[in-house]
């Protein structure tokens, strides 16, 4: 295959060996058109797995839509092609430089060097990277925000470019995504668009509209929802369907988000025209990419809704094609596709998995949450791309979906045992366009993976391209660091009230700080004492209680955010293990120096809202797993390892089966005691015939002498003696003979009973072994009663404040 054609994703790993070879693994993109789905835990690759897929398909001129929840997929725009550490060094996060006992710009020089190298081991040079720049336009969409490209949603309410009477269907079905997208931004959720009046009557508008070629404003639609243009919903009276009274209400709703100052950038910007999107208007295909992690999550259904009701519509409007005509990328779609609930964006999401691949439009998904995913939807996607995963529960979920989509060679077992050994950067690739499945590293991506970019940095990100930016210019680095040295103080900032504060002990010297970090103390380095820097500590432990599972436990949850920029936060980020609250201290260690106190954590009411988040987290994320052995009915707690409670299985299956097989050795027994009974009886009996034919030999050969003697003596004896006497002899014989063969049978029959005992005993004890095996993982949620938070606010961190020849490093003494 060639590279040109294909997509290069990585090459192909050993199983045996563990290590990646040099063949590499060459995707052919129109494989896509099926669709392809992407798991993975956090850490196990798949980001850099998506961008690098992103990278091939814009070398290729393939446009794509990218819907980013969380705002990693904006490192798509970060490609270098000189490799300079200059290009690096406004990206790099400076906490993390100063983690490292770094300026920026030597982590820049040395990430510079890294991605040079890991670029060329993969065989990847400037030039390519530069056609990566040269082939597509870039552009970060922030719907809802200026501080990237802002989206209009008004081409949403506008009449679709499709002939009604032909296309009647389609066009409901974008009417009923769009009413149902409307009325969850105003807080209406699960809604049914059969039983729900608000959204027939919504409904209804619209179709009044769209049928008559007619654009809708959402200032016209509000005025609408007032007073109608319809006299009758269906056969009723409009004011007896739904009374003007609790119309007015609705309206009043709908007025509320468009009388919002915050909801005017909703307005503005690039139509949601897809055509538009996907091209420039010179041609040149485009990676639009939308982020969303500053919008709360009504917003986020709200656009993700209306987004692919675009697409929907937009699809109807192209030819078939069997190529690859455009990619769908979905970063997480957990919560927008679960297994059972039906918010707004499945509906539509499930008709473009079914719909798409007919029109050359390749939707990838992604999630870390495979037990969250509707898999009967998945079970359309042609291409499984399997990652490393977190628990059981998770494989078993995935593999059982898997066992629903089409494959060719499919065998769970084999499946099982490979996805428990992947590795970081290794994926499974199940292809039903090709024969076997293969494994894979990923390549090196040429874009710098920074991690989720702050909002303040989008401007600055689609300045890079070309495109203006409203807001400000986020800070450099270098500029970064200079404030934070600037803001250090002798006077430890107040906290404000009611907020908990604590101290980490500065239990580490200089020296072991060092060695901890792996970092080498330079000679002459001189310390100059400590410097607490202010985070964000949370703490909490979740309570199970549950009988039925023998259920009795706590977890704990922690999380410490070293860096608050007014991002969404992402707490799994931040998990670290608890810390002992006792040991925590009251005050700091005296003559040191504190950095400033600002942002969210000089807040009061933003630190009472993360509290609530941080809680949230917990709820959410406080799942116990529990064992289960369901047909032994045994279960064991989470803190029980899978060797543990095997042994539990295993001896519960042991008295089973001990139980089982007394029932089966009485029963035999009872058998056998029969069998030995009649046995004796008939050998007793062939003792007795035994006797009695060698008794009538005897007297047969007793006969034939007395008639032998009577010839010689002259006596006369009647010969029928002799031949009565034969005929009862070879009587008692066959009665000898019948008597062995019954004998020889019944020791047969034993000897099949005594097979049958061994056989029933070896099947007995194997399918018992096999029960014990049966063990499985139950996720028990937590109720929010059962949360407590133990601590939750501001935690000073000391470091060694540390002078290396006139230049100030820190290093952590906790």
């Amino acid at each position: 295959m060639s590279k040109s054609k294909h997509f290069y994703l990585g090459r192909l790993r050993d199983l045996k060996t563990g290590k990646t070879g040099k063949t590499d693994l060459l995707y052919d993109p129109s494989d896509l058109v099926t669709h392809g789905v992407v798991f993975g835990m956090t850490g196990s690759g798949k980001t850099g797995l998506c961008i690098g897929l992103l990278e091939e398909a814009a070398l290729q001129g393939i446009p794509a839509l990218i819907i980013d929840p969380k705002g990693d997929i904006t490192n798509a725009l970060l490609h270098f092609p000189e490799l300079r550490p200059d290009d690096f060094e406004p990206w790099i996060n400076p906490d993390e430089a100063r983690r490292a006992n770094k300026s920026p710009a030597e982590l820049a020089t040395e990430t510079a060097a890294l991605w040079k190298k890991g670029l060329a081991d993969w065989g990847i040079g400037p030039e390519r990277i530069r056609a990566l720049d040269e082939s597509t336009d870039f552009a970060v969409y922030t719907p809802g925000s200026n501080a990237g490209l802002p989206v209009s949603i008004l081409a949403s309410l506008a009449a679709p470019e499709l002939d009604w009477d032909g296309n009647q269907e389609v066009i409901r079905e974008r009417i009923a995504s769009t009413a149902t997208a409307i009325l969850g931004l105003v807080g209406l959720k699960d809604i049914d668009p059969v039983k729900s009046r608000e959204h027939i009557l919504l409904a209804n508008l619209f179709e009044n509209a769209w049928s008559a070629g007619k654009d809708l404003k959402l200032e016209d639609l509000i005025r609408q929802v007032q007073n109608p243009p319809l006299a009758k919903i269906g056969i009723l009276d409009l004011d007896k369907f739904f009374p003007a009274k609790d119309r007015a209400a609705l309206a009043l709703k709908l007025n509320n988000i468009l009388a919002a100052p915050s909801f005017k950038t909703w307005l503005e910007g690039q139509p949601l025209d897809i055509a538009q999107l996907l091209y420039t208007p010179e041609g040149r295909p485009r990676h639009a990419i939308f982020t969303l992690s500053h919008l709360p999550e009504a917003e986020r259904m709200f656009f993700v809704t209306l987004l692919y009701s675009a697409l929907e519509t937009w699809i109807y409007s192209l030819k078939g094609s069997s190529s690859l005509r455009a990619i769908v990328y979905f970063d997480e779609i957990h919560g927008f596709l679960p297994p059972v609930a039906q918010p707004p964006s499945k509906a539509p999401l499930l008709r473009l998995l079914k719909q798409a691949r007919a029109f050359g439009v390749g939707q990838l998904l992604a999630t870390q949450n495979p037990v969250d995913v509707d898999y009967k939807a998945l079970s359309n996607a042609g291409t499984w791309f399997i990652g490393k995963l977190q628990t059981e529960r998770d494989i078993d979920r995935l593999l059982d979906g898997l066992e629903g989509a089409e494959h060719n060679s499919f065998k769970r077992s084999d499946y099982a045992r490979i996805i428990s050994g992947l590795d970081k950067r290794v994926f499974l690739l199940h292809n039903v366009h090709e024969k076997q499945p293969v494994v894979f590293e990923t390549r090196w991506v040429m874009n710098y993976l920074a991690g989720p970019l702050t909002r303040s940095q989008i401007p600055q990100l689609n300045l890079l391209k070309g495109k203006k930016a409203e807001a400000a210019k986020p800070s450099t680095a270098p500029e970064k660091e200079k404030a934070k040295m600037d803001d250090v103080s002798v006077s430890k900032p107040i906290v404000p009230s009611g907020v908990q504060e604590v101290f980490m002990p500065a239990s580490l010297s200089l020296e072991a700080s060092a060695q901890a970090n792996r970092r080498e103390l330079p000679a002459g380095a001189k310390r100059l004492g400590y410097i607490y820097r202010p985070a964000l500590i949370g703490q909490a432990q979740v309570r199970f209680n549950q009988r039925k599972y023998n259920l009795d436990t706590e977890i704990h949850k922690a999380a410490m955010v070293d860096y608050l920029d007014g991002r969404t936060l992402r707490w799994d980020d931040f998990e670290r293990d608890p810390v002992e609250e006792r040991s925590l201290e009251a005050r700091p260690v005296e003559d040191s120096s504190f950095g400033a106190l600002s942002g969210p954590l000089a807040d009061e009411k933003q630190l009472k809202g993360l509290e609530r988040e941080f809680t949230d987290w917990v709820y959410r994320a406080g799942e116990a797993q529990v064992w289960a052995n369901d047909a032994l009915k045994v279960y064991g707690g989470p803190e029980l390892s899978r060797e543990e409670f095997l042994r539990m299985t295993q001896e519960a299956a042991d008295k089973k089966r001990d139980d089982e097989i007394e029932k089966a050795r009485a029963a035999i027994e009872k058998k056998v005691d029969a069998l030995q009974t009649k046995l004796e009886r008939q050998r007793r009996g062939l003792s007795q015939k035994e006797q009695r034919a060698s008794n009538r030999r005897l007297e047969e050969y007793g006969t034939h002498a007395e008639n032998i003697l009577s010839l010689f003596l002259g006596r006369r004896r009647s010969l029928t003696t002799s031949l009565t006497k034969r005929r009862l002899t070879s009587e008692a014989a066959a009665t000898v003979e019948a008597s062995k063969e019954e004998i020889k049978q019944m020791e047969s029959e034993a000897a099949k009973l005594n097979e049958e005992a061994k056989s029933l005993v070896h099947d007995i004890d194997a399918r018992w072994d096999e029960v014990a095996l049966q063990i499985s993982q139950i996720p028990v949620q937590a109720t929010r009663k059962d949360v407590y938070v133990s601590l939750f606010g501001v935690v000073w961190l000391p470091y060694h404040r540390v002078d290396v020849g006139g230049r100030e490093v820190e290093f952590p003494a906790f």
